[in-house]
Order: structure tokens, then sequence, then C-alpha cells
């Protein structure tokens, strides 16, 4: 482990393909990595104690509910989060340590750009999207918020967030299989959990919104530098959102019914 004054936490369940990439990256920064796993039936447990992880097993409490357990496991107040299927790069690895170097960093929190890597590839594709969140951060400033879809930290309008400039390469999936099974069950999780739209803004979305979330996918997420599979993704990405949308107006269907 590395001697830096930072706790790494990883949530898991069935994380094998990637668990031990996304250890070995944060092994010489973190003087600690906690597991927070909810029941995989897979070697993830195994790998992540192999690479000198500490295991906690907690039943799945929601994203954000989930996280916010993670951080009470760990020892330092500097906390360094990454999902299981995130690895650091190189040069990410060296900005932190040298973040550290003979004192505590000026800023209580620091934003991270966490990069898509395409099923198949081993670096991000040309012009590749990214989502700029906050990774590393003083827990006794500011944690995970305590919801269960949203698993983002929000900073408050005094805080200062400094900037990473490292990628952390994001492999979040194997496949269309793969990702088609995620984001059914995280539709399911959101059609549930968020507060029901409007009938007729659902109605709006389903008729009109498929073709304005492929355009948002391929275009603005540029996955029109990632070819065909860029094309194969922005479509998925679209039938994601139209699934949602599907599922919150069953939640009005099932209440007309109920009523009558």
């Amino acid at each position: 482990m590395g001697n830096l004054p930072i706790s790494a936490f990883i949530i898991t369940k069935n994380e094998e393909r990637c668990i031990g990439d996304a250890i070995d990256s944060i092994s010489n920064i973190a003087s600690e990595i906690i597991i927070v796993d909810s029941g995989s039936e897979d070697s993830t447990c195994e790998i992540a104690q192999q690479k000198g992880a500490k295991v906690i097993s907690n039943e799945w409490l929601g994203y954000g509910p989930q996280k916010r357990f993670a951080e009470e496991q760990c020892k330092y107040d500097w906390l360094l989060n990454l999902d299981a299927d995130e690895v650091l790069s190189p040069n990410l690895q060296d900005e932190i340590v040298e973040l550290f170097f003979n004192t505590y960093p000026s800023l209580s929190m620091y934003r991270i750009k966490v990069k898509t890597v395409y099923a198949f590839h081993r670096k991000p594709r040309l012009l590749a999207e990214y989502n700029n969140v906050i990774r590393l951060y003083n827990r006794t400033i500011n944690r995970f918020p305590d919801h269960p879809t949203w698993d983002a930290i929000i900073p408050n309008s005094e805080d200062q967030v400094g900037q990473l400039n490292g990628d952390c390469l994001h492999h979040s999936s194997p496949g269309i299989g793969h990702y088609a099974e995620k984001f059914n069950r995280y539709t399911t999780l959101q059609a549930a959990e968020q507060k029901l739209k409007p009938y007729w803004i659902l109605v709006v979305r389903l008729l009109f919104g498929f073709p304005l979330d492929f355009i948002k996918a391929y275009m603005l997420k540029r996955h029109i530098t990632g070819g065909i599979y860029g094309f194969i993704l922005s479509v998925s990405y679209a039938y994601s959102r139209f699934l949602k949308n599907a599922k919150m107006m069953e939640k009005h269907l099932n209440q007309g019914v109920k009523k009558n």
C-alpha cells in the first residue's frame, strides 16, 4: 500500500472483470483500500483480498447510501473514490502524489476527469467524453449524498474545488449485453425513486425524445468519433432514456388502474 494519508474506497457487486486493475492503480497512493461488497457471486472479493484491500460485506442500500456507508469505514479523512471499473492513469497517480508531497492539499476537494474507454479498447477514443466529478475530497467538508440513485458530490457555494488533469479511465462495459442489463436495472431504480413527471411530459418524451437523445450521445458526447461502435452506443443511450420514461409512464397507468 501507499503511504499517503488517503483512504480509497470502492463499492462492488460481481466486478471481477476490472477490480484487480482498479486496486492496482491506487495501491501506491492510498494507505488503505476499502471494498464494500453487496453480495458478489464471482471472484470479486477474493481478488480484492489478494490485492491487499479490506473487504466489508453490506447489503445494497442504493448508490448514495452505500457510498456513505463506505466513507464511514475509512480510517483517514481524505478519501479517494473509484468505481470498480475505473483505473487511474499513471499521470493521475503522479499528480495525486505530488498534491500531497510534504503537506496536505490546499483545497478540500478535487475534480477528476472520468473518461470512457470502449469495450475491446485499451485507451479512450479520439475526443472521448468524460464526466468531471469530485472523487478526491476531505469528508469533514463534504460527503456523498444520501440518495439511492444520485451519487455525485455537490460542492457548497463557498467551496473551492480543485481540478486534476490526469485521466481516470472508465472501462464501463465488456459489451452491449452488459450495458443493456445495466441500464435496465438503473432505469427501474430511477423510475421507482425519482419524482414522477406529469403524464403529458412523458408522452412528449416518448414520442419525440429518442432522436434528440441519440443526437446528444452521438454529437455532444462525441460517440461520432467511435465508428460503428459509437453509433451502437448512441442508439443504446437513447433507448435507455426511452426505457426510463416508459417505466415512469407505467406508474401513471398503474395508478389509473388502481383508481378504477
